[in-house]
């Protein structure tokens, strides 16, 4: 019950606008692959591609080895759970969770029994005689995810699926969607544009923009290493600086730093590796602005000319107008090619 995804040069095209320009990608067999990016980067068309909702216009689609386009959705061996649940309401929760089960003529007994196995797994055990209207969101998202693995999807599709629940029970489903595809191994391919979600529970995370894939990564390599300006910024907060590479060293408003490459280069810095404690010290920084965030201060200072943000430990005093002393982790510096946006 789980299968790879192979998509090649694949091109979707809506009237005049080019929703996906030349993508390809290939999620592996029980990989949990999270889709991210913003409004209208093509993520959310790329997902309908694989479950059979539109066709590319050009490229290749191959599901466990076989060509899917043109295969409508009913019969690839896949299944959608969308942000909204769907749930019907005059139903009870077994029957709305064995109703796939039910369209592919499966006996009362045994899809009921499938149900009540689907609804314990998700943590609603003996919740069956239920409707959905006696739920919470968070429970409707967990019948939602039950009715899809209960036909035993080779591939499961989830688009925005947590985007309608509070911050609380968003990182709570993320716990668990992340425990439950350990359990039954399917692939999944998920949908969203938050940046900590996709963290927490991606194998890769994919990076969109402009319906092309900017960079694709196991979450921490992404964040710690992007490979474009757009994969920096979009994942986290980051600060950029331009400069002139030579030599080993670029020339910046800082002064030199470590670059490799030769000629115009963009150096980009997470705002918690400026600090005071930093091991090579890049001067002293007026403070213009300070945000208490928990396990944080986050503060946005002036330095030689330039606007940077810090993520400074709650212990560091930083008052607007004040001046501090801040250096960088040259270990943590990430060069990419070119000195313009």
């Amino acid at each position: 019950m789980t299968a790879r995804i192979e998509i090649e040069n694949a091109a979707k095209v809506f009237g005049p606008s080019l929703a996906l320009d030349s993508v390809n990608l290939t999620v592996e067999a029980g990989e949990y692959c999270v889709l991210l990016g913003p409004s209208g980067c093509g993520k959310t068309t790329l997902l309908n591609i694989i479950g059979g909702f539109a066709d590319p216009t050009s490229g290749a689609i191959r599901i466990g080895g076989r060509d899917m386009v043109g295969v409508p959705a009913a019969d690839r061996p896949t299944t959608t759970v969308f942000q909204d649940y769907a749930l019907f309401p005059h139903m009870t929760l077994r029957d709305n969770v064995g109703f796939g089960l039910r369209m592919r003529g499966q006996g009362r007994a045994d899809r009921n029994a499938r149900a009540d196995e689907m609804l314990e797994l998700v943590g609603l055990s003996g919740a069956g005689d239920r409707r959905p209207a006696q739920l919470s969101g968070g429970q409707r998202q967990r019948v939602a995810l039950a009715r899809a693995l209960a036909v035993q999807p080779d591939v499961l599709l989830l688009d925005e699926p947590l985007g309608a629940l509070d911050l609380n029970l968003r990182r709570s489903m993320q716990e668990e969607l992340k425990a439950i595809q350990s359990k039954v191994g399917a692939t999944f391919v998920h949908v969203t544009h938050d940046q900590e979600e996709a963290m927490a529970i991606a194998d890769r995370i994919v990076v969109m923009n402009g319906g092309r894939i900017e960079d694709v990564g196991p979450p921490e390599r992404v964040y710690r290493a992007p490979a474009s300006r757009f994969a920096a910024s979009f994942l986290g907060e980051m600060n950029f600086l331009t400069g002139e590479a030579q030599g080993g060293t670029a020339a910046t408003a800082l002064g030199p730093l470590p670059a490799e490459g030769q000629g115009p280069v963009t150096l980009c810095l997470r705002p918690e590796h400026l600090r005071p404690d930093a091991p090579m010290g890049v001067g002293t920084a007026q403070v213009l602005e300070t945000v208490f965030q928990g396990g944080h201060r986050r503060v946005r200072v002036s330095l030689a000319g330039v606007t940077l943000l810090a993520h400074l430990p709650l212990t560091v005093t930083a008052e607007p107008g004040q001046s501090i002393a801040l250096g960088i982790d040259p270990d943590h510096l990430t060069v990419l090619p070119g000195g313009t946006q």
